[in-house]
């Protein structure tokens, strides 16, 4: 697929993140209406491999509402979170504000993000948990990242298993709660969907609900990431999430979720340096 079709699809993705923004909005999923934790969304070994982010420049890529994003300004960091959604973008900010946060919201694909920032580089680029299945291209977006990284610097992906993704939200019509594998693990799509609901609960999506994503093995990730010359230092996987995906799911001591048995993994997290 050439790269102005990628850029097609992503155009098509913007609209269905703008047309799902205000659908997350009043989701209890977020529970925007609620005091804001962004602490919530974060395992305790994410924070345990980003180390202290207090006066550090830290860019959360994708960032959609920046619910994760505020956890870095509100532990000290100069925080600059970027999306493509213009909707998104809005909403973050308010969000932000409402919160007494001091983070600076920018509108821009990815793959434009040097450009967009003026060549600023930041101590740690961070993205993850439902973010790269919206990239055509890794090897492209690594190298994106590496321009975006000081000499030192760290990326930290957290992002869903490929296992997860391939063994679906819901069983099919007439079957069982059974888990089964629905979608490939590895590379290979676009995968095109056409819905009115998204991960979380609220109204339907309203206008454009086309979207296409890319699955990525963690094969993949780790060979575009050495391939732009970053060091990868640790890989860690956990059978935890962060909210129940499916009805079995049972509450840990963390207060996230996982299956009682077997024990498979559901999130990883990925340290590379520059």
């Amino acid at each position: 697929m050439t790269s102005a079709e990628h850029d097609r699809l992503m155009r098509a993705n913007q609209a269905n993140w703008d047309a799902r923004t205000p659908v997350h909005l009043a989701s209890r999923f977020y529970g925007l209406d609620q005091d804001l934790d962004p602490e919530r969304w974060f395992a305790p070994f994410e924070w345990e491999d980003l180390g202290d982010v207090a006066g550090r420049d830290v860019l959360h890529l994708q960032c959609h509402l920046g619910t994760e994003t505020l956890a870095f300004a509100r532990r000290g960091a100069r925080t600059v979170g970027l999306d493509f959604s213009e909707a998104s973008v809005a909403a973050a900010t308010g969000i932000a504000e409402r919160a007494g946060a001091d983070v600076r919201y920018l509108r821009a694909n990815v793959y434009d993000a040097v450009g967009a920032l003026d060549g600023r580089q930041f101590d740690v680029v961070y993205t993850g948990k439902g973010a790269l299945c919206y990239l055509p291209d890794l090897e492209r977006w690594a190298r994106t990242v590496t321009r975006l990284l000081r000499p030192g610097g760290l990326l930290y992906v957290v992002e869903f298993h490929p296992l997860l993704n391939a063994l679906g939200p819901e069983p099919g019509p007439g079957e069982g709660p059974e888990l089964l594998l629905r979608h490939d693990c590895l590379g290979g799509g676009p995968v095109h969907r056409d819905a009115t609901h998204t991960y979380t609960d609220g109204p339907p999506v309203r206008g454009a609900t086309d979207s296409y994503e890319w699955m990525h093995g963690t094969g993949e990730v780790v060979t575009a990431l050495a391939t732009a010359g970053l060091t990868v230092r640790r890989l860690r996987e956990t059978e935890e999430l962060p909210w129940p995906r499916w009805p079995q799911m049972v509450r840990t001591e963390s207060g996230w979720w996982r299956l009682p048995a077997p024990r498979i993994p559901l999130l990883y997290g990925l340290s590379a340096v520059r």
